[in-house]
């Protein structure tokens, strides 16, 4: 589906305009421009549900206590089923709810490699020097970078799947510290989105959703030799499940 969004020409002029004339640091209060970049999303293929918002005083908008990942997480249990490329969903949850951040659900059409935001920079540099096929990418003022990949599908046999958590990789490859590989039962804030924080930070496109989605692992050699020269940028990494559990 992304391939045919991207041969949409006049709305894809119209998309990539509007991304060149934002200011990185630019809140997403334009509701237009919101609702664009959303159903430009779901148009390219990408499942969306609602999620939480940031709150005065660097709280989350779900007010849970000690809330483990503000703003960063679906407002519904029911994320998985309620992810929806439906135009007329999406514009309906969006006008709604102004000030909510959308997820989309990987592993479903799509998988997710988040890397390190400097590892994610320099890989990117890269690929595109190397006349590599990259599709969307993701930058995040919380330090991650975003590549959006072709899911590897379902498998027949169920225990050819590995997890999706900090560091995974399949067991047939070495591990390669800062990748979260998102795929089944996953996944990540879709640009635009706001984050905790009085500095405006924020998820937004660094390549558009116009771009088609390309095989993970022709990324993959690229990033994880990327993350490997970076891994000591973040410190603090800890091993976690992801998504964390609401």
């Amino acid at each position: 589906m992304s391939a045919t969004f991207g041969g949409r020409t006049g709305r894809q002029g119209k998309l990539s305009q509007w991304l060149r004339g934002r200011r990185p640091k630019e809140t997403a209060a334009d509701d237009e421009g919101r609702e664009a970049l959303l159903l430009a999303a779901a148009g390219a293929g990408l499942p969306l549900a609602p999620a939480a918002h940031p709150a005065p005083g660097y709280r989350c908008s779900c007010d849970r206590v000690g809330c483990p990942t503000p703003a960063r997480h679906p407002v519904s249990f029911a994320w998985q089923t309620q992810s929806t490329t439906d135009r007329a969903q999406i514009e309906r949850w969006a006008r709604h709810q102004p000030q909510a951040n959308f997820i989309t659900a990987t592993g479903m059409v799509h998988d997710v490699l988040d890397v390190p935001l400097k590892a994610g920079r320099e890989a990117l540099d890269r690929l595109l020097g190397s006349g590599i096929e990259v599709g969307p990418v993701a930058e995040s003022d919380d330090g991650r970078m975003l590549f959006f990949t072709l899911t590897r599908g379902t498998p027949e046999d169920e225990d050819e799947w590995w997890p999706c958590e900090l560091d995974c990789h399949p067991e047939t490859m070495d591990e390669h510290p800062g990748l979260r590989w998102h795929c089944r039962g996953s996944y990540v804030l879709v640009p635009p989105a706001r984050l905790p924080g009085e500095d405006g930070r924020q998820v937004r496109w660094a390549r558009g959703p116009e771009h088609p989605l390309p095989d993970p692992l022709s990324l993959l050699e690229v990033l994880t030799d990327a993350c490997a020269r970076h891994a000591g940028d973040e410190s603090g990494h800890q091993a976690a499940t992801w998504p964390p559990r609401h």
